[in-house]
């Protein structure tokens, strides 16, 4: 017999559901990724905690580190403090470093395990910040902090800095700072307004064209300090312009959560191999990581339809999660890792569990049955069932 339940539909009536789909497929042993793959990982709150959610982070520390040795157990590297684990929205700069500090500590144990951390300026009160040497010393002040523990930085896009700049030559002048101190290759940063409305006109411009010469620009007068680019546009012929552009030796990693699977697949063209495809450095393999990691080994032994079996039915749930506001994905994540048994409770730093609709979860939930990344079919459909009866809906 299928595991049944009642859900909403889009008219906003109740119907029954019976699950279809299949557990994740199981990555292949001993297989290593011809993709470096990032999965920008969630944090797990604390729901014991005596703190107001809207303005104070309680981390359960142990639950959130776990999910990182589930990620590395996958092949998968771990993108630390960024967006999806709530910076900025929720999760402030103190409790960021001790979550990166954590995050190395823990990846000591695992080898080969990667892990990159964000690094931005956060920390700043933007009513504060007047030029754009407060917003170097702003960056510099992360960077010091997480170079200090051996981490490895992604340099975030600043929220600062889009406020202040005036000119493409003040984001080159900053950039400069930064890149020629870095004492490790770094990942740079471009997130869409779509994902951060503050962010809009990065680079001193809203013509996303020019927005990349000044980019590549940075790039190219640094090659040795940029590891590689993270874009995240929604914007896959962007992606693809833009990587075929890049410097020698330096990567694209697709942060488009609309478009991986394609992007991450490659076409092929370009000066470099490596400018042919895209590694990723995604949000949305928090939340499909076996079926990810899966996907990524069918890659690496040539298995290109296989890889696209795999990963193709998840693009529409991530189309889902990403839904605008986009910068409410975040709460779909999390919702995954609840229903997929990696945490107890779906409750977020920040209260951000309530940005999205019961519709927006049922929705979510038959997508991810439709892509077989529901890990617990049993715990799924009682933990959905628990979630419908706070909100009225006997299932």
């Amino acid at each position: 017999m299928p595991l049944t339940l009642t859900l909403p539909t889009a008219s906003g009536a109740l119907a029954p559901y019976a699950l279809r789909g299949s557990v994740p497929a199981k990555p292949p042993a001993g297989v290593a990724f011809n993709r470096i793959a990032y999965s920008a990982a969630h944090v797990v709150a604390d729901p014991l905690a005596a703190v107001d959610p809207w303005l104070q982070a309680a981390v359960d520390w142990d639950t959130t580190i776990a999910y990182r040795q589930h990620l590395w157990s996958l092949g998968l590297g771990v993108a630390e403090a960024m967006d999806t684990a709530q910076r900025g929205m929720g999760l402030d700069w103190p409790t960021s470093l001790e979550l990166i500090r954590r995050s190395l500590d823990a990846a000591k144990d695992v080898p080969g395990a990667l892990v990159a951390s964000g690094c931005g300026t956060d920390h700043l009160n933007l009513d504060e910040v007047k030029s754009v040497d407060d917003v170097i010393r702003g960056y510099e002040e992360q960077m010091a902090a997480i170079e200090a523990l051996g981490g490895k930085l992604i340099v975030m896009a600043s929220r600062a800095l889009a406020r202040v700049a005036k000119s493409p030559a003040d984001y080159e002048r900053v950039y400069d700072r930064i890149l020629s101190q870095a004492r490790q290759p770094v990942v740079l940063h471009w997130l869409g307004e779509m994902f951060d409305p503050a962010l809009a006109g990065y680079w001193g411009t809203a013509n996303v064209d020019a927005a990349m010469d000044t980019a590549i620009g940075i790039i190219a007068a640094h090659p040795e300090k940029v590891d590689g680019i993270k874009i995240s546009l929604l914007d896959k012929d962007k992606e693809i312009a833009m990587r075929r552009r890049l410097p020698k030796g330096v990567r694209m990693y697709t942060g488009d959560d609309f478009n991986y699977a394609e992007l991450i697949a490659g076409d092929g063209f370009g000066d470099e191999p490596m400018h042919g495809k895209s590694d990723a450095l995604l949000g949305i393999f928090d939340a499909i990581a076996p079926a990810a990691s899966a996907a990524l080994g069918e890659l690496a032994q040539g298995n290109v339809e296989k890889f696209h079996a795999l990963l193709g039915p998840t693009v529409p749930l991530s189309r889902h999660i990403f839904a605008a506001p986009t910068r409410f994905y975040k709460t779909g994540v999390v919702y995954m890792a609840w229903l997929n048994g990696h945490q107890k409770h779906f409750t977020m730093v920040g209260g951000q569990q309530s940005t999205r609709s019961l519709q927006h979860f049922a929705e979510l939930f038959r997508l991810a049955d439709a892509a077989n990344v529901l890990e617990q079919p049993e715990i799924a459909v009682q933990r959905m069932k628990t979630l419908l009866a706070l909100h009225g809906v006997d299932a």
